[in-house]
């Protein structure tokens, strides 16, 4: 971790060295926890960097908490200013991503929900590229389904359920690929390990629904915002077969951490020509010009975390 990293801990801002949860946490033991990922992007002409749709990142923490039956008092517009205020303690003059977590703090041991007590925390570090998003990546389609909604809350971020994309992580790297592409127990296609899906056919940009267990994707939101706005492409929620991965004219995975990443082959089938398409380069384009803050028709998504009058690092 950086030398100059902090983190919100029980109720105050430390260093991040110093943000301790001890082996007996309820959390930890039953993964009873739910989290975000926000992604600060650094402008170098502006000398700045933004945090991209921070209030609805904070405001599905507070879905997903409400689901693991979670409170905490903190409001979003406090969120947001912590999260501004670490990225200013940290010094940050890169990219950089925030995790907020909230989670049963309780050092007790028994499986549930009800009365135990629960913990905040937040934290940012340097973050670059979670995949690849230039030349693309290759996917397997995973043995491993996504878990259920009626099993476990797929709509929601929480700690837990994330064993689900790890053994897809891990079984698609040990196979030779890049990334998973897993699908629903009734066979249709959910997301990738940690991202949402998009394909491209006929001119058409298609993505699971919500029902399909899917977790409701702020950068898809986003995707399907700039496509429908900017590019005045119809964007379809419908259910995916399988084999549609097979002949689509283009895929991409999305999300905060993966941002855009091309697929240019599935399960050894190139997608499209093999390489990147046009679509997907577009809304690529439009994306990192949005979250970088440079698109003045987007800046509403973009908060400057930086005051103007704290100097750069030499």
């Amino acid at each position: 971790m950086p030398d100059r990293a902090f983190a919100y801990f029980e109720g105050k801002i430390v260093p991040l060295s110093e943000a301790k949860v001890s082996v007996v946490t309820h959390a930890f033991n039953y993964g009873t926890g739910c989290f975000e990922g926000i992604r600060g992007y650094w402008n170098e002409d502006d000398r700045q960097v933004y945090l991209f749709r921070a209030p609805e990142h904070f405001d599905r923490l507070r879905n997903s908490a409400k689901i693991l039956r979670m409170e905490f008092p903190e409001t979003t517009e406090q969120l947001c200013d912590l999260a501004c205020q670490l990225i200013m303690l940290g010094e940050f003059r890169e990219d950089c991503y925030i995790r907020p977590v909230v989670y049963k703090k309780d050092e007790k041991v028994g499986v549930r929900l009800h009365n135990l007590e629960a913990g905040l925390t937040m934290f940012a570090v340097p973050f670059g590229p979670y995949v690849d998003v230039d030349t693309g990546i290759r996917c397997g389609v995973s043995s491993w389904r996504r878990v259920d909604d009626n099993i476990a809350p797929a709509r929601a971020k929480l700690t837990g359920i994330y064993v689900n994309s790890a053994l897809a992580k891990t079984e698609a790297e040990e196979n030779g690929f890049d990334e998973a592409i897993m699908l629903t127990d009734d066979g249709h296609v959910a997301e990738g390990s940690a991202e949402n899906i998009f394909l491209v056919r006929r001119g058409q940009l298609i993505t699971p629904p919500v029902s399909d267990n899917i977790l409701e994707g702020i950068t898809r939101d986003t995707v399907m915002q700039l496509a429908r706005e900017d590019l005045g492409i119809l964007v379809i929620e419908r259910s995916i077969d399988r084999s549609e991965l097979y002949i689509a004219d283009e895929i991409f995975l999305c999300g905060t951490g993966a941002q855009i990443s091309p697929v240019v082959e599935v399960d050894r089938r190139a997608v499209g020509k093999g390489v990147v398409g046009v679509i997907t380069r577009q809304l690529q384009d439009i994306y990192f010009s949005v979250v970088r803050g440079k698109h003045a028709g987007y800046r509403r998504w973009c908060q400057p975390a930086l005051r103007q009058d704290v100097p750069s690092k030499a």
